[in-house]
């Protein structure tokens, strides 16, 4: 993944010309070592990003993983720890907790998804419903959590969509443009269209020039009337409305893909902190007081 650039704006966001607080009341050079906890069950995803933002900050910072990426991780758990100059870590802390907490959720809820279709032979995938700047990280998130990514942005796949369709006069008239285009431009792209309504499917299904059908806002049983009549020649991808909840009535269908762009947009994050690790010292060997 190509994101120091990324984490390079989210620095200078946070930094600005420097942590006054941590300057002020930490003695310069105290080194020490903090740990990132876990506070909820879930899919991590982001330590690459973490031990890249601590780089950035400090180079001289030791980061050791406990956890890797694509791990289940629970209450407790303790995915890292890194030690160092401790006003280096606590610069880096808000940046390295928001990518990791936000890419965990995103990994979390994109498992939940995929275990609850399991054995149906559908998969899910992600949209374009991203956070600006952070596609990159938010679809690798995705993979972590074992759905596939869409296209990653309006270069790499022709999606015809609602809007194309009114602009271009109709169905029959955006595909066969599409077709001209990449005969013009020498173009190999997938060739996807979006429709509404059965009739502007069978205006599809007739063109024969698309590889996918998306079925927009199609309830389960349209959902499963358009698999039947697509019969396999076309890859079918539903697509809008589509919860946790009603997911896997829809991946019953025998729809080949779901598309979800709540696993990138309507996420909770996953709950972490991280915690420094104290050290007490004592001038004689006697133990501390008990508590009582």
């Amino acid at each position: 993944m190509d994101f120091e650039h990324i984490i390079k704006m989210a620095l200078l966001e946070d930094l600005g010309d420097g942590d006054h607080t941590s300057l002020a009341t930490i003695k310069k050079g105290t080194e020490g070592m903090a740990r990132l906890l876990v506070k909820g069950n879930g899919v991590l995803a982001g330590i690459p990003i973490a031990k890249e933002v601590f780089r950035q900050v400090d180079s001289k910072l030791h980061i050791s993983v406990l956890i890797e990426d694509g791990r289940f991780i629970e209450t407790g758990d303790v995915a890292f720890t890194v030690e160092g100059d401790i006003h280096s870590i606590l610069a880096a802390e808000r940046t390295v907790l928001n990518f990791i907490q936000r890419l965990s959720g995103i990994a979390t809820e994109t498992f939940r998804m995929v275990q609850e279709i399991k054995g149906t032979g559908a998969t899910i995938l992600d949209t374009r419903k991203t956070t600006p700047g952070f596609r990159e990280m938010e679809k690798y998130a995705v993979r972590l959590g074992g759905a596939e990514n869409h296209r990653m942005g309006l270069y790499d796949m022709i999606m015809i969509k609602d809007n194309h369709v009114d602009f271009a006069g109709g169905i029959e008239n955006a595909v066969e443009a599409v077709a001209v285009y990449q005969e013009r431009t020498g173009k190999k792209l997938k060739v996807e269209i979006e429709v509404r309504n059965f009739e502007e499917m069978l205006d599809a299904i007739n063109t024969g020039k698309i590889d996918r059908i998306m079925l927009d806002n199609f309830s389960v049983e349209d959902v499963r009337s358009a698999v039947q009549v697509v019969a396999g020649r076309f890859e079918t991808e539903a697509s809008g409305g589509i919860t946790l909840e009603n997911v896997r009535k829809y991946a019953e269908t025998g729809v080949d893909y779901i598309s979800m762009g709540s696993l990138t947009h309507q996420i909770k994050s996953l709950d972490m902190s991280l915690k420094a690790v104290i050290k007490r010292f004592y001038d004689n060997a006697s133990p501390p007081p008990k508590l009582t």
